[in-house]
């Protein structure tokens, strides 16, 4: 599922290609989507003929918010795609092959037809939701602290201080920290030489600062990459992240640690997500 470094790279490319754009029309393609995007009836005469002000981010979550006061949200889950065609360039955009059966094909539920180009809305699995709610029912504080924005290091000391769960599993939990999921928290752990099973509260201060230190670089490096394109993930120009490339320890099991140098990156199942480590590093 993507995380935040994902989400952000959608945000950043959709602030350049839609803000200040007109909906001119919103294509329902699955009927599925007519009541999960809250889309259809009159609610469609509420996103048609607006105009796209901002792209917003919370934690896994986008929102479109429109100049009528009604925002645009949505969660891609594990395999739902945003991309973008310009009317200017054609067909001429390259698309990444991760676009099963490409656009407008049986996997594109919705299509925002706005008067620079399309959005399409794409999702093998159809976990993904969209859903129109009013802008002012969208607040900060009702999402939980995410890293870069309001996860402060005294509010993370104190989660971990408090927790009897496995670290990971804690970093993980989306009403504890925001955007933090199976990708960088692998790579955040490997990087403070952590391992994966200890109790949250069995970290040292030291260890603890490290950690917070450890996911603030390895998101840095996701949004450097423009996310992992790992499994269905594509940023909306359609092309691939390449963060996939660079990890640490995530997706490396039977190879060679680069920290020791000398034992073989291992694979386990915790808290139901492949989770990698060096047994000799992480401690």
């Amino acid at each position: 599922m993507p995380e935040l470094p994902e989400v952000e790279t959608i945000k950043l490319q959709l602030e350049k290609f839609i803000v200040g754009s007109i909906i001119k029309d919103v294509e329902i393609r699955n009927p599925k989507y007519e009541k999960i995007a809250s889309l259809g009836g009159r609610n469609k005469s509420k996103i048609t003929n607006s105009k796209i002000i901002s792209v917003r981010r919370f934690a896994k979550q986008l929102s479109i918010d429109l100049d009528n006061n009604y925002s645009i949200m949505i969660h891609v889950k594990l395999t739902g795609q945003l991309i973008f065609r310009q009317k200017a360039l054609g067909t001429s955009q390259a698309l990444s092959p991760k676009v099963i059966g490409g656009l407008g094909g049986k996997h594109t539920h919705l299509i925002f037809h706005l008067d620079n180009g399309d959005l399409y809305y794409n999702d093998v699995r159809q976990f993904g939701w969209i859903k129109l709610v009013k802008s002012e029912e969208l607040r900060v504080n009702n999402f939980a602290p995410e890293p870069f924005k309001n996860l402060t290091l005294e509010y993370f000391i104190s989660l971990l201080s408090k927790s009897k769960r496995n670290i990971k599993v804690l970093l993980m939990d989306q009403a504890k920290i925001g955007g933090v999921g199976n990708i960088y928290a692998n790579d955040a752990l490997y990087l403070s030489k952590i391992s994966p099973k200890r109790t949250a509260n069995s970290l040292t201060e030291e260890e603890q600062n490290n950690l917070y230190n450890a996911i603030e670089f390895v998101l840095k490096e996701g949004l450097k990459y423009g996310g992992a394109s790992e499994l269905a993930f594509v940023t909306p120009d359609g092309k691939e992240g390449e963060y996939q490339n660079h990890t640490l320890v995530y997706g490396r099991q039977g190879e060679i640690c680069k920290n020791c140098n000398k034992n073989k990156i291992e694979k386990f199942f915790l808290g139901g997500r492949g989770t990698y480590w060096c047994k000799l590093c992480q401690k």
